[in-house]
């Protein structure tokens, strides 16, 4: 053990790699719906490791804290600019409520309890789970005209508070918004959800999680008899159905197979390849004529890709405006925002960046996607210039400072690099010739980046983790339970009576104000479906931006 010990010492990257390693195996500890995840369960194992007293260089921390938040910024930039938009204003507002409220929570219960900086710092960012806080808050702590003794003292204590507290934070606010909130409020969370559903998309939803054993649209041949589509053309036939959407893939017209023209007249015997939705194949072709076995008119090449949204002509409009207009061929089966499947209807409204999963032929997939935004197709090459350029930019700007109220603030660099991220972003969202970096990348800057940072800062804190918690006592359970709830509590009655928001949004408004994914899934779980969703991605945005700049401010206030 002893050698082992003067092994990770001397080589301190091999220990931030197993707190990393058994960081992701520790974060699949699981608990009804509360899971550890990989970024406290890699600070635990850092905490572990760091009892061996090993030095891990402060400049390893910042450079994978600076690639997380460009990275958390990259992914959310279009949100939270759209979260400054009139139409958002009701979720922008009660983000900034639970957000201030949750900053003079901490800041008061420390007082109270003669809490450090530090200490103050990781109970906000732990009550509220936002680990990004740990990072600008030891920056800015860095920033003191304090000794290096004290300054070392705050920083190891940051961890401290914040591993009791994130346990704290998630479990009350897993608990509390699908189980307390609803009787607040005095409402049916499932049967609000059932007649939202009912109210955008006509139907009730299946339970989350659960995927028919049939696919959602259908390809079937059909040869036309006797009915009213005689004598029209492609184009007016696909409009004319009343039950949804239907689309003309091919047609076989005297033994010939014919690709399709929306111009093209359809005429008795011919048999027609038609794609739709399994609700729209039962009731809206049911008198068209018999349904035929035909595999040579069925088997076409089909495309599975994502359509990023970017153009002026999509943004804003209703899903049925698109459909009508640019989706000749193209089959939608997901809407993504924000990295989160959202419900959708006819009727539910595009923003830039979201990205439509979606099915056609080639042909048809490039048209659309040159009318509305783009093809993102795969790639495994970044755009690292961009990155490495975007992450210097922001941390000179963030390197400025202005004072308020006698406070001084500062973003410090990673507080510029998620600023750039941001507005590169979004940027991207509107000209998306640059800036490509692939899911799988910037999972690794964001999950890998954060857990890396957490681990190293674990590992710093180690020695001074049973003192520091001895010190700060049992009592910070109670403070952290009061920091994350007291928010929550007082966003609830201001959603729900002064800004008005449904229930189920506002719940999962909640949630995404207080950047916790988990609260969503037990929404979503209690609710029995994804309309929580709905209030869900611009919070988050937004939230994630407040609470991490809250650190150095929280700093100011407790110096």
């Amino acid at each position: 053990m002893t050698a082992i010990a003067d092994i990770l010492r001397q080589h301190p990257e091999l220990a931030v790699f197993l707190a990393l390693g058994l960081g992701f195996l520790f974060g699949r500890f699981k608990v009804g719906n509360f899971v550890l995840g990989p970024v406290l369960g890699t600070l635990f194992a850092g905490l572990v490791i760091g009892q061996l007293g090993i030095p891990v260089p402060n400049i390893v921390k910042v450079i994978f804290f600076d690639l997380f938040l460009f990275a958390t910024g990259y992914k959310v930039g279009p949100q939270f600019f759209r979260g400054l938009r009139k139409d958002a204003l009701p979720q922008l507002i009660l983000t900034l409520v639970i957000c201030v409220t949750a900053l003079f929570a901490a800041y008061f219960m420390s007082k109270l309890m003669g809490y450090d900086t530090g200490t103050a710092a990781g109970l906000l960012a732990g009550a509220f789970t936002e680990s990004t806080l740990i990072g600008t808050a030891s920056e800015a702590i860095i920033q003191l005209p304090i000794s290096d003794v004290e300054k070392l003292q705050m920083i190891n204590n940051i961890p401290v508070s914040y591993a009791v507290t994130y346990l704290v934070g998630t479990t009350s606010i897993v608990w509390f918004l699908p189980q307390i909130a609803p009787l607040i409020l005095r409402i049916d969370l499932r049967e609000l959800s059932r007649k939202l559903e009912v109210k955008l998309l006509g139907n009730s939803s299946s339970e989350p999680g659960v995927t028919s054993a049939f696919d959602d649209w259908d390809l079937r041949a059909f040869r036309i008899s006797g009915t009213k589509w005689e004598g029209l053309t492609i184009r007016e036939i696909e409009k004319s159905v009343e039950a949804g959407r239907i689309l003309i893939e091919r047609v076989r017209h005297q033994s010939r197979i014919l690709e399709p023209d929306p111009e093209m007249v359809i005429k008795e015997g011919d048999i027609l390849a038609i794609a739709a939705r399994q609700n729209v194949m039962i009731n809206g072709l049911a008198d068209i004529g018999a349904e035929v076995f035909d595999r040579e008119l069925l088997d076409f090449p089909r495309q599975y890709v994502n359509i990023v949204i970017t153009k002026k002509v999509a943004a804003g409009k209703l899903l049925i405006e698109l459909g009508e207009k640019y989706g000749q061929g193209v089959m939608l089966y997901k809407l993504i925002r924000s990295g989160v499947e959202m419900p959708f209807d006819l009727g539910t409204i595009i923003n830039r960046g979201d990205i439509l999963q979606v099915a056609g032929r080639k042909h048809d997939l490039e048209r659309a996607a040159k009318q509305i935004g783009y093809l993102d197709r795969p790639t495994s090459v970044s755009d690292m210039m961009f990155v490495s350029l975007g992450i210097v930019i922001g941390g000179l700007a963030g390197l400025l400072s202005v004072k308020l109220f006698g406070i001084s603030l500062t973003l410090t660099t990673s507080g510029g690099a998620l600023v750039m991220g941001l507005f590169l972003g979004w940027l991207r969202s509107r000209r998306p010739t640059f800036g490509k970096i692939p899911d799988a990348a910037l999972w690794i800057f964001d999950t890998v980046g954060l857990s890396l940072f957490i681990g190293a800062v674990g590992i710093s804190a180690g020695p001074g983790f049973i003192n520091g918690l001895k010190e700060t006592g049992f009592a910070i359970i109670g403070v952290g339970l009061v920091v994350s709830l007291l928010p929550h509590i007082i966003g609830l009655f201001v959603g729900c009576y002064l800004l008005k928001i449904n229930p189920v949004i506002l719940l999962g408004a909640q949630s995404g104000a207080g950047t916790n994914t988990t609260a969503l899934k037990a929404l979503q779980d209690r609710a029995g479906s994804k309309m929580p969703a709905l209030g869900y991605t611009v919070p988050y945005a937004i939230g994630n931006i407040i609470l991490t700049a809250w650190g150095p401010v929280i700093v100011s206030m407790m110096s």
